[in-house]
């Protein structure tokens, strides 16, 4: 069977405990998990089962912290994120994993959104990336980075520049932050790729709350606001592989909607 052939991987987010047994009880061909606290400034944690998942035929992603913001002009936060966001680098290439995920943050109200993207820019030209950095957009906020696409377009520009090999800056296609942050699904993923020529991840989500209300609140597939046919015709068109970050309890039945759909 040929790459093009081969079907969409399709998994989940989940507890970094045991990830290859929370996929084996999702049926899931790819999970998703952070390395520590999400919302903390502690480095990364290496989980036990590093050489399994270095072996395993589960294809591994990494999410950095939250807490990462690398686009502020606040020196406080963004010299540590840069810091946080190396060693969670460093970390998720350690046990095989495809991609690190992070946010495109914000800069405070009133100041140049340029000075964000330039501090984007900064962080690809001091960086090793053994694997791609996949710079995710972002539902809320009027001054953040990744939440329109001509932000996001900036963004890549100034990363991709940056960058002494442009291929490890990736792109992670939320569907939920998307919908939130007021961005139409339907013909997004052409208008996405007119951008950035490549989608490496989708994290298909539903959404609690309303078009354009800049709420990153998920929900499983089919129980939010986003027509469904929308979110498969977004997973057709990427044909990258997909990662539900939807509550615990029904990712099995978000993963297998998606297999019988697509």
């Amino acid at each position: 069977m040929t790459t093009s052939q081969r079907p969409q991987r399709i998994g989940a987010h989940v507890d970094q405990d045991d990830p290859l047994a929370h996929a084996a009880t999702r049926n899931a061909d790819v999970v998703q998990f952070f390395l520590g606290d999400p919302q903390g400034w502690k480095g990364p944690v290496v989980p036990a089962s590093a050489a399994a998942l270095r072996d395993s035929d589960v294809d591994v992603y990494i999410h950095a912290p939250y807490v990462i913001n690398v686009a502020t002009a606040n020196n406080r936060i963004r010299i540590p994120s840069r810091k946080l966001l190396d060693g969670h680098l460093k970390a998720a290439a350690s046990i095989g994993a495809r991609g690190l995920i992070v946010h495109g943050g914000h800069v405070n109200a009133g100041d140049d959104p340029q000075v964000g993207f330039d501090n984007w820019r900064k962080v690809f030209e001091r960086m090793e990336c053994e694997i791609p950095v996949l710079i995710e957009n972002t539902a809320g906020g009027g001054n953040a980075m990744a939440r329109k696409l001509d932000r996001i377009a900036r963004l890549w520009d100034a990363a991709t520049s940056g960058a002494s090999d442009p291929s490890v800056v990736g792109f992670c296609l939320d569907t939920c932050h998307f919908h939130a942050g007021g961005e139409e699904l339907v013909g997004l993923v052409d208008r996405v790729k007119a951008i950035t020529g490549r989608i490496d991840l989708i994290h298909c989500n539903d959404s609690r709350d309303a078009f354009d209300s800049g709420a990153d609140r998920h929900a499983n597939l089919g129980a939010g606001q986003i027509d469904p046919e929308h979110i498969l015709e977004v997973c057709r068109a990427a044909g990258a592989p997909i990662v539900v970050e939807t509550p615990f309890e029904g990712q099995a039945d978000d993963i297998a909607f998606l297999r019988k759909h697509l």
